[in-house]
């Protein structure tokens, strides 16, 4: 058997795909939505039972395009950091966690004072987005439901364990999310004692699976639900993005994979030779593959600003969109005399700061849809490029990019990146990379490559390859000076607007 079956839950929906592995190929895929409740102030939460239902749906409709073949394997990858707690059986006890909710800033916070040689592998703190902070959050603002927990859990886990019946975690998810000493391959219940929360290294999934391993085989009842065929095994996957790696074959230093979509992740690896990197997180040890550091940079909104300003504020719909791009790209960057920042949600590299918030700066009543759309677009894009460049300061060059995701959807977007990173860049044959790179991640499980960057070489498809316009470069590297100042100056007024200091009533 050729075929397997690869999986990956985003924040907006479920896919499911089946790679024919002789063909190295994608044969057929499918995708199926489910809803995010957004609470105020700074909550997002969704049903794990959705993204089962989910996925369920999605599998039947990819299996039917590609005829019904038998599977040989099974890999999911899943958005990071959406915690789900469970009682003993796996039953969710509450509303998924999102990995944008930014409820346990404080406890993220409170984590930056932990002497412990395992923070330094993350940065020297957790970010608010971990499955750390929010258990943490948990214990403290939830002590009577903290105290039904049984397990607790990423995304991933909980899909895996509905697939076999087994807890398990991702090497990947274990390392960069939980604390994880990877080099010791070992939970650091002193660490967990510190932060407040020392039941978390015996709550956690206690099996930690390497990535393309098998964690076992798939439970008949699933089968037969979802009407697979053969004897499927369940290999371990990772995170969604970082999974996207393999697929793009962007596993060598000197390469980054840039996925734009609701947020922006950025992943390059560099020798394990301990020199340290700030404002990213990591270089995480043996995450993606043995004997590198991964290390993972993003914006916490991108995609989803443009959606929210073209959708919410302006109640536009998507028949709507392609006058508004039409119209924005008419305006060079800096024409607009506008300048936004793109921290709606926070910022995750280089300033790992949860506090910030969005701005934009210049507004005149001349100023239209078209004008303010394309100065959020220029905002986006100069997070992208501001990444690139704090990575370059470090001594971390990167000399191949590849990009993927919803980017590859909106033209506008997708030009403003290249041109404000100002490197060429190779375009993803498809904008779901991740089920790509779960192929990559099943055929080592079933043996049919000796390690994942063989794998990923053997079966990475040809990019092709945009360049940067030169006049638009130049614009967006003097634009990312003036972005850069307003951070300086505007942050500790985006901390106060965040904390609602200013909400507050004079004494």
């Amino acid at each position: 058997m050729s075929k397997v079956l690869t999986l990956d839950l985003g924040t907006n929906g479920a896919r499911a795909g089946v790679y024919d592995l002789a063909a190295r190929r994608l044969i057929a895929k499918a995708e199926a939505g489910y809803p995010t409740r957004h609470l105020p102030p700074n909550r997002a939460e969704q049903d794990p039972q959705d993204w089962w239902r989910a996925l369920g749906h999605c599998v039947r409709r990819a299996l039917a395009e590609a005829g019904a073949p038998d599977i040989a394997a099974i890999t999911v990858a899943t958005f990071a950091s959406t915690v789900v707690v469970c009682d003993a059986e796996g039953t969710p006890l509450a509303p998924a966690i999102l990995w944008m909710d930014a409820r346990a800033a404080e406890e993220a916070r409170a984590s930056a004072h932990i002497d412990h040689p395992v923070m330094d592998l993350c940065g020297g703190a957790n970010a608010v987005e971990w499955l750390v902070p929010k258990a943490m959050w948990l214990a403290r603002h939830e002590p009577a439901l903290w105290s039904r927990v049984a397990r607790i859990c990423e995304a991933l886990d909980f899909v895996n364990f509905r697939l076999t019946g087994l807890w398990t975690g991702s090497l990947m998810n274990a390392t960069c999310k939980w604390n994880y000493d990877s080099r010791a391959r070992a939970f650091c219940p002193e660490l967990y004692a510190a932060l407040g929360v020392p039941e978390l290294a015996q709550r956690l999934p206690q099996r930690i699976v390497d990535i393309g391993a098998v964690i076992g085989p798939l439970c008949e009842e699933v089968a037969r639900d979802w009407g697979l065929r053969g004897a499927p095994v369940v290999v371990q996957g990772g995170i969604d993005a970082h999974m996207g790696s393999f697929g793009a074959n962007c596993i060598a230093p000197g390469s980054m994979l840039l996925i734009g979509g609701t947020s922006n992740v950025h992943i390059t690896q560099v020798p394990d030779d301990g020199t340290r990197i700030e404002g990213v997180w990591g270089p995480y040890p043996h995450a993606l593959t043995h004997g590198l550091r991964m290390i993972e940079g993003g914006q916490v909104s991108a995609g989803s600003i443009l959606k929210w300003l073209s959708q919410d504020i302006f109640g536009l719909s998507d028949a709507d969109l392609p006058a508004l791009l039409t119209a924005a790209e008419a305006l060079e960057p800096a024409e607009t005399r506008l300048l936004a920042l793109d921290f709606w949600m926070g910022n995750r590299t280089p300033y790992r700061d949860a506090r910030l918030r969005g701005a934009f700066l210049g507004l005149s009543l001349s100023h239209d849809r078209a004008a303010i759309y394309r100065a959020a677009v220029t905002a986006v894009a100069l997070g992208a490029a501001n990444v690139v460049l704090d990575l370059d300061r470090q001594g971390v060059t990167v000399d191949r990019i590849v990009m993927a995701g919803g980017i590859m959807r909106n033209p506008l977007w997708l030009q403003a990146t290249v041109d404000a990173i100002g490197k060429p860049v190779g375009l993803f044959p498809d904008d779901n990379l991740t089920l790509y790179g779960n192929a990559v991640a099943a055929a080592v499980g079933l043996g049919r490559w000796p390690g994942l960057a063989e794998a990923a070489a053997a079966l990475a498809p040809p990019v092709r390859e945009i360049r940067p316009d030169p006049a638009r470069s130049a614009q967006y590297r003097r634009l990312l000076v003036q972005y850069r100042q307003a951070v300086d100056v505007l942050a500790p007024i985006l901390h106060d607007l965040a904390d609602g200091i200013l909400a507050e009533p004079p004494a």
